[in-house]
């Protein structure tokens, strides 16, 4: 091991020791998957966005776990996930995501996908509806074009060229309504957070597999038959303020299929990150309102 990664290794682990979960390695679909796992209760699996971990639902599992079993895998070639023999098309994607549920839960979850992540959950509760109970897409990719702000898009394609610590700061401000007021909620989290985000940002694999996730799954519109065939329960969380996937896209979907949708204010396109308590409140509102019916 090198001493870089017996770094960042340290890093991941410290996080981590604050979280009610316990982490796990599981090789599924060719893909070397860290998964963590906490709590006891119906099944519930959180899928992250592009570029990031399961890290990025901090926040908001201390407070799930007491509540239901939650699984959080990093998606493939994220984090500490590791693609081995994998394509990472739609077809590979939908096989992992299968075999991560199949060997984690006991029942059918609740579904929860954030960005990229709430593109796969979509595209799989289209296609099998069966395996799950119910979806909820935050700020989801998939439901429309994908035409984020210019400030939005300058600011991610310059810290896709050169990952620095300026960039992503910049980066930052168009993702987050107030960054400064986050980095003061997640404390002494927010240093090592940063340093873990950052080394997956520049180390290639990663890169790789996100623009490949992103090109196969998160970018192309899901097509509305796919969308029209997802028969479990399914609602939306949006922040007020995202710059990337406009509410308006989110106002579409919840016309056209039916879905409730969840606005938070002061949040972007990470309430979760951002607003906890307003995304937990939406959640619950949510997970409780298709329980007594």
């Amino acid at each position: 091991m090198t001493i870089k990664k017996q770094r960042i290794e340290e890093v991941r682990g410290r996080l981590l020791a604050d979280l009610p979960v316990t982490e796990q390695q599981l090789t599924l679909a060719g893909v070397s998957t860290a998964v963590l796992e906490g709590g006891d209760g119906s099944p519930i699996v959180l899928l992250h966005g592009p570029g990031e971990s399961a890290l990025w639902w901090m926040r908001v599992i201390p407070d799930l776990v007491t509540t239901h079993r939650v699984i959080v895998p990093d998606l493939p070639g994220h984090g500490a996930s590791e693609v081995i023999d994998n394509a990472l098309n739609v077809p590979a994607v939908m096989r992992w995501l299968g075999e991560l549920i199949e060997q984690t839960c006991s029942a059918p979850p609740t579904l929860v996908g954030h960005l990229l992540g709430g593109a796969i959950a979509a595209r799989f509760a289209g296609t099998q509806n069966v395996q799950i109970t119910r979806l909820t897409l935050v700020d989801s990719l998939g439901l429309g074009r994908f035409l984020p702000s210019p400030r939005f898009a300058f600011g991610l394609v310059r810290f896709l060229v050169r990952p620095t610590d300026h960039a992503y700061d910049s980066f930052l401000d168009q993702c987050l309504v107030d960054r400064d007021g986050l980095i003061h909620q997640m404390g002494d989290n927010w240093e090592p957070f940063l340093a873990y985000n950052l080394d997956r940002a520049r180390t290639p694999s990663v890169k790789a597999a996100m623009q490949t996730l992103m090109k196969e799954v998160g970018i192309p519109r899901i097509p509305a038959e796919d969308l029209e065939g997802i028969t479990v329960p399914t609602s939306l969380i949006w922040g007020r303020d995202d710059r990337a996937i406009r509410l308006d896209i989110a106002k579409s979907a919840s016309t056209r299929y039916g879905w409730p949708l969840y606005v938070i204010d002061d949040a972007g396109d990470d309430p979760k990150l951002e607003r906890p308590q307003a995304f937990l409140e939406a959640l619950y509102e949510e997970l409780s309102d298709r329980e007594t019916h």
